[in-house]
């Protein structure tokens, strides 16, 4: 049993207590927490660490649900590669993303600054082949994107919660790394080089809102043995002693320090045991937190804002990338997993007819719900026993009873009525009108004596009397239908 793994077991056994979020990014009155974006463009500059080449970087809002994309507007057609893990072609020294012939690379310090100030949607547009380096860390993106803004957007945020425990590991190079369930976002970082000079670090986030001001500041690093192997394989043409910590960790001879100095053309390269030029750490474990800085970055090619806790022995960007993947894999299992509502015939429901008909304005023989399961200001979970004596099947195949599809439409935003008239004090005085209905499935029959479950919830907020909901309709464990519907209640008139 890995150390990580017992580490795992005792957070099941005691969840860690989570620090206060210290996001400035906060829920509205209903409790939701909205999308952002930036609110003003703007751009950075500087040269890319391997390519030497220099690019400038806007900042551009983007809509709702956009995520992290990069735009080469300097290649013909001005190419959009979305920030994904499914686009990572290399992860030699940073993540590369490709699609068709555009790509861009060292992109994990501007993600993880996304990632970190909890912005959501941003479209980069960028002149060259390689994000710019800056200092090395994740800073001087987070000062821009904080003089540009931040705009909140009205969709809702949607995390994606760990249900069970991701595990990964690299015996070559030793890593491990392990994802627990949690309730926000936490990582743990441990790094070992065996070397006195950095000796085992460890650094822990133990939210989202601590990243700016514990994390973003972290530089990369490299060993000198590192630095000298990148040199001879023209891998950094845009380094230099400002923009990365060079570990020494070994003696270095005249002839070596004279090739430094030529290299970087600086004749006040100074080596000595310890750090290249004797730079001071901004931190004791800067090594460590700037490990950690790119799990943020790497990890925002899931494509969603995670909740749980991530623990890393050892991390790389490959390993990065290969537990991003995991994550991915298992979004994508879980988006097709459908969650069906809970149903107690016993339990006493929130609402039985008589209370439906004090809310609806509809009556038998248009009243389709029986029951109301679950109601809160976000979601409505209904129920409609469907009898062989409904009054539509004597018409409707009578040699093969099946309910109407428009019908089940029908039953749905009656049941998305109640979420909208309990939101009013005198639901009696309104009646609900459809505006919309979009994406329209009907993925099985509903038949005579089928229990039909229509569970709903907002897409937007209720606003001005108009309720944009997407619901799924159940028969025991199974997707019959499903539809996305905007509704509106309006005052009756009252009669003169």
């Amino acid at each position: 049993m890995t150390n990580l793994t017992i580490m795992a077991e005792t957070l099941h056994a005691n969840p860690p207590v989570i620090q206060p979020n210290g996001s400035a990014n906060t829920s509205d009155a209903s409790g939701m927490i909205r999308q952002t974006t930036v609110k003003n463009e703007i751009t950075v500059s500087g040269v890319g660490l391997h390519t030497g080449v220099t690019a400038n970087l806007t900042f551009k809002p983007a809509p709702e649900n956009h995520g992290y994309q990069f735009k080469r507007i300097d290649l013909p057609g001005q190419p959009v590669i979305e920030a994904d893990v499914d686009h990572v072609v290399d992860t030699n020294r940073g993540p590369t993303i490709r699609k068709g012939d555009a790509k861009v690379s060292t992109i994990e310090h501007v993600l993880a600054a996304l990632s970190g100030m909890e912005i959501d949607n941003v479209m980069m547009e960028i002149d060259g082949p390689e994000v710019p380096i800056l200092d090395g860390s994740s800073k001087p993106f987070i000062d821009v994107l904080e003089k540009a803004g931040i705009l909140e957007q009205n969709a809702e945020r949607i995390y994606y919660t760990l249900s069970e425990n991701i595990t990964y590991e690299d015996p070559t190079r030793k890593t491990e790394m392990l994802a627990v369930p949690s309730p926000d976002f936490r990582i743990t970082v441990m790094v070992d080089y065996n070397t006195d000079i950095l000796g085992t670090q460890h650094a822990t986030l133990y939210n989202v809102g601590e990243f700016k001001s514990e994390v973003s500041e972290s530089r990369t690093f490299c060993f000198l043995h590192e630095l000298e192997m990148m040199l001879k394989a023209n891998l950094i043409k845009g380094g230099d002693i400002n923009n990365a910590i060079v570990v020494v960790d070994k003696p270095v001879s005249d002839d070596k320090l004279a090739y430094l100095r030529k290299v970087f053309n600086r004749n006040d390269v100074t080596v000595e045991r310890g750090f290249l030029n004797n730079v001071k750490l901004r931190s004791q474990n800067e090594p460590a937190r700037h490990k950690l800085l790119d799990i943020v970055g790497d990890l925002a090619l899931v494509g969603a804002p995670l909740k749980g806790h991530i623990l890393a022995a050892r991390p790389g960007h490959g390993a990065n990338v290969e537990f991003a993947k995991l994550i991915r894999a298992m979004m994508k299992r879980d988006r097709f997993k459908e969650k069906v509502p809970q149903y107690n015939a016993n339990a006493k429901p929130l609402m039985d007819v008589n209370a439906i008909q004090r809310l609806l304005p509809h009556r038998p023989p248009f009243l389709f719900i029986d029951k109301i399961l679950e109601l809160s200001d976000k979601h409505v979970v209904g129920l409609k026993q469907v009898t062989m004596n409904e009054y539509y099947f004597a018409g409707h195949f009578p040699g093969a009873p099946v309910m109407p599809g428009v019908l089940q439409i029908e039953a749905m935003a009656q049941c998305g009525g109640i979420l909208i008239l309990s939101t009013v004090p005198d639901p009696e005085n309104y009646l609900t009108y459809f505006m919309k209905i979009d994406n329209t499935k009907f993925r099985d029959m509903v038949l005579p004596g089928d229990t039909l479950i229509f569970s709903l919830e907002l897409v937007t907020p209720i606003r001005r009397g108009i309720c944009h909901m997407r619901g799924k309709a159940f028969v025991g464990d199974k997707v019959v239908m499903e539809s996305e519907m905007m509704a509106q209640i309006v005052r009756r008139e009252k009669k003169k």
